[in-house]
């Protein structure tokens, strides 16, 4: 079946019964297969939704991921009545997707809007935390434990030392000596990095229900104001705590250069950029949070950054399996800029602390 046709009988399963117009592909992520539906109303109004079709190699439950989301956007639209929010179509027997043999459909409301994959602008940014703080206040009253954890351990930061360590000890690249003074500061920072999985293994920190990927290109801003609108790219929506949709929105966006630069010497935290979106971050959700998650916020950012480090590292001398790369040595720079950044982040807490008790003050 061309996929033309294939889309509108999609479409027709989310009982979409309008006049059929087309579609458009849209280059929106780098997992999923995106396509722009249209559709003509009765009273001669163009709309249109957003198909997908799921990569199911990537996400290997996307039924427990989809179960997920339905809960967690529903929640979040009984709460906004006559809002913009995030919607999932759903069949007639109740599911927000279609399998069809190999193929994973799902379909969500289109929101005109403009995306951005980086900032100069510290008020975009600004808007940008006050999007994803939004995300977090409406479903702070949510029970995380009705979710499923789609990726298990994926901030758990003790099993990704014990990851590293499996990987320096099987050494399967025979790469281990060339990067021993970047294994010897993880290493010497271990305790430091593991602080947020410790503190809540012991009951200090709550789980909350997390993003898990706050970049700025999941959020939709207006195409005028540049207000952000909504929080999209739900798939790894989980329990989590709150440091981890901080830290790694701050390790993302306010790095000084690119998360595989080789000019170390310029790598570290732009604290204007910091500021910006602790401010917008905290506007929201500084009056639910409990006194040690504020304490531990700042600390997040070097934890989500030291994380990625043993990530990297470790894909690095098990031989480049997990993450793409585009040349031989590109885990190894990311490693190294990873640690850069932390190496600043440590140098600034103090400052960074500061901030956020001066924000929370201000928010509370």
């Amino acid at each position: 079946m061309e996929l033309d046709q294939k889309l509108l009988e999609i479409s027709r399963l989310f009982r979409i019964d309008y006049e059929y117009l087309g579609y458009e592909t849209i280059q929106m992520g780098n997992v999923n297969q995106t396509y722009k539906v249209n559709f003509m109303l009765p009273e001669g109004t163009p709309k249109s939704f957003l198909v997908q079709n799921v990569n199911t190699y990537a996400f290997q439950n996307p039924i427990g991921l989809m179960e997920n989301i339905d809960k967690v956007t529903e929640f979040i639209r009984a709460k906004k009545p006559g809002q913009l929010a995030l919607h999932f179509h759903h069949t007639a027997d109740r599911k927000t997707y279609v399998v069809d043999g190999k193929n994973f459909w799902r379909m969500t409301n289109f929101v005109p809007s403009v995306t951005f994959n980086s900032v100069t602008d510290p008020n975009i940014l600004r808007n940008t935390g006050k999007a994803f703080g939004e995300f977090q206040m409406d479903l702070h009253d949510f029970d995380s434990s009705q979710l499923i954890e789609t990726i298990p351990n994926f901030h758990n930061t003790r099993h990704r030392y014990a990851q590293l360590m499996q990987a320096i000890r099987e050494n399967k690249a025979g790469r281990v000596d060339e990067v021993r003074e970047e294994i010897d500061f993880l290493l010497s920072v271990q305790d430091t990095a593991c602080k947020l999985t410790d503190l809540h293994a012991a009951g200090e920190l709550p789980l909350r229900v997390t993003h898990n990927d706050t970049k700025i290109n999941n959020v939709l801003f207006h195409p005028e104001t540049n207000d952000a609108m909504v929080v999209i790219d739900l798939d790894t929506v989980m329990p989590g705590l709150i440091g981890h949709d901080f830290g790694d929105a701050i390790r993302f966006a306010a790095n000084f250069v690119e998360e595989d630069s080789r000019e170390l010497d310029k790598a570290g935290v732009n604290l204007e950029f910091f500021r910006a979106f602790a401010e917008g971050f905290l506007s929201k959700t500084a009056k639910t949070m409990t006194k040690t998650e504020v304490e531990t916020l700042a600390l997040s950012c070097f934890v989500l950054s030291a994380e990625l480090a043993t990530r990297f590292l470790a894909d690095y001398l098990d031989g480049d399996l997990y993450f793409k790369i585009k040349y031989p040595d590109h885990n190894l720079v990311r490693t190294r800029c990873q640690i850069a950044l932390a190496k600043d982040m440590l140098r600034k807490m103090d400052q960074m602390n500061q901030l956020i008790l001066d924000y929370v003050a201000a928010a509370v």
